[in-house]
């Protein structure tokens, strides 16, 4: 069973971030202004983090090391993705979506479902009153966390490069890490992501399992709706005429490594 606690904390989270995502939804709909979709939701997850840490109010190490990597990490990627934005302009993702209120409300929901979903573990652990001592689980998760992240940055660092080379256009990125997977980034985020999860494990019992649901979510929602599929396709339609594409393509695993 979820405790009182629990259920108020999951509720409050919920309600939160519909709200968040509801008041950017509604800037993007009427302005037809998508430079703040990605940073809507990358800070959502700031968020929701120091509220749940501020809310409880008791300052467990476990507590406090598992926002910090959530605000981390989430501020960085949306300083990233805001900065990324600026620079190149409007981003070709949100084409079927800018004129489109429909697609848009559903991008919107799914954003919203990520945020609250991969959340799930810093919000019950901030919501528990137990406090075990730091186990290996913490540790593991930990670690996973920050190669995640180290992958995700690296990643982000040789795309970004790439893009920014006169000498890329018309090509596909394989620079970096880029050279042993077709998506490192997608193989970062999922690992920190687990990392989340792992590192929750000393207090989740009964109900509070339902924390699975995020790192899950997020690994099925970039395998198989809105990352990985959308950019082979992407990538297919670009360049699947070239021999040197799908020979990168057989080379290069969509993992990493």
């Amino acid at each position: 069973m979820l405790t009182d606690t629990d259920k108020e904390f999951l509720s409050l989270t919920a309600t939160v971030t519909a709200g968040y995502q509801l008041f950017f939804f509604l800037i993007a709909a009427v302005f037809q202004f998508d430079k703040l979709t990605d940073f809507a939701g990358s800070t959502n997850f700031v968020i929701i983090a120091l509220l749940t840490l501020v809310k409880k109010g008791s300052w467990h190490l476990r507590q406090v090391v598992l926002t910090a990597m959530i605000v981390i990490w989430s501020t960085r990627l949306a300083l990233y993705l805001f900065f990324r934005i600026l620079r190149w302009g409007e981003d070709k993702r949100y084409d079927r979506m800018r004129h489109n209120v429909g697609n848009l409300a559903v991008f919107f929901i799914f954003q919203g479902l990520w945020v609250w979903t991969v959340t799930l573990p810093v919000t019950v652990v901030n919501a528990s009153d137990k406090d075990p001592s730091i186990q290996a689980e913490d540790i593991i998760g930990w670690i996973m966390w920050f190669l995640g992240t180290i992958v995700e940055i690296l990643a982000d660092k040789d795309k970004f490069s790439f893009k920014n080379s006169p000498e890329s256009k018309g090509k596909w990125c394989e620079i970096g890490l880029w050279k042993y997977s077709r998506h490192p980034n997608y193989f970062g985020d999922i690992l920190l992501t687990w990392g989340y999860f792992v590192a929750s494990l000393p207090i989740i019992e009964g109900a509070e399992w339902l924390v699975l649901i995020g790192p899950v979510f997020l690994t099925l929602l970039l395998l198989f709706v809105s990352g990985l599929t959308i950019l082979e396709k992407s990538g297919d339609k670009k360049f699947g005429n070239v021999e040197a594409y799908r020979v990168y393509k057989k080379r290069t695993s969509t993992k990493l490594g």
